[in-house]
């Protein structure tokens, strides 16, 4: 399995799981919005790879985005939101099915005004070190 997917299922796992956070998005954590998107909700963004190998041990660096859509007036319901994502995933001992998670750390947050005039549009950025 691809270190990023792996670091995906158990990150979506680890979110699913967490009751504090689900009071304010229930499940709707996905992999890309769907059409009828619910608000607020978190999706899964921008993920990328690269090799981070030594020369005793394979491995990879995964760097991967949460957005994070609210419609509550305001930026508090999209900051409460990334605070709990932060507080969950930083320094997480996530476990992972087919890698070793080395570290992750939470990099950068920001909400924003998306271009639709309506939405509070989070951004979570997260880095990874994943050995195979």
């Amino acid at each position: 399995m691809i270190a990023a997917l792996d670091l995906q299922a158990a990150l979506v796992a680890c979110l699913l799981a967490d009751t504090d956070l689900a009071e304010i998005v229930g499940d709707h954590i996905h992999d890309g919005a769907p059409r009828a998107t619910a608000f607020p909700s978190v999706t899964l963004g921008e993920t990328g790879q690269a090799d981070w190998s030594s020369d005793k041990e394979p491995g990879g660096e995964v760097r991967l985005a949460l957005h994070v859509w609210s419609r509550e007036i305001g930026k508090r319901e999209a900051w409460t939101i990334i605070g709990h994502l932060m507080r969950l995933l930083h320094d997480a001992p996530l476990s992972l099915d087919a890698h070793a998670l080395v570290t992750i750390r939470v990099t950068f947050a920001e909400v924003r005004l998306d271009p639709d005039g309506m939405t509070e549009h989070g951004v979570v950025r997260i880095a990874a070190l994943i050995e195979d």
